[in-house]
C-alpha cells in the first residue's frame, strides 16, 4: 500500500479539502512542531477589535440573536447610530 504523503502547497483551500478527507494521526511521523504562526492575518485598517469581557460579549451574542442579526453587525449598527448622532 502506497503511503499518502502531505501536500506541498500554500493554497489555503487546497489544504483544506486535503484534511476534510484525512486524519492528522495517520501523517505523525511526517508533522512538525512549528514555533511561529504560519497564517499570520493581521486586521485591515477597517477592522477594529473591541476588548470585551466574557460577560459582555455574551450578553452583546444575545442580543444579536434576538434580533437576528450576528454580533457584528448589531456593532456596526450600534457604531453607525452613534456617529449620524454626534
Amino acid at each position: 500500500m502506497k503511503k499518502v504523503k502531505l501536500p506541498d502547497t500554500d493554497s489555503i483551500q487546497k489544504l483544506a479539502e486535503f484534511w476534510d478527507t484525512h486524519d492528522a494521526t495517520d501523517f505523525q511521523d511526517q508533522l512538525e512542531d512549528v514555533t511561529t504562526p504560519v497564517f499570520d492575518r493581521k486586521p485591515s485598517d477597517e477592522s477594529i477589535r473591541i476588548p470585551l469581557k466574557l460577560r459582555e460579549a455574551k450578553a452583546v451574542q444575545r442580543l444579536a440573536k434576538v434580533q437576528g442579526v450576528t454580533r457584528e453587525e448589531l456593532v456596526r449598527t450600534w457604531v453607525l447610530q452613534k456617529i449620524a448622532g454626534s
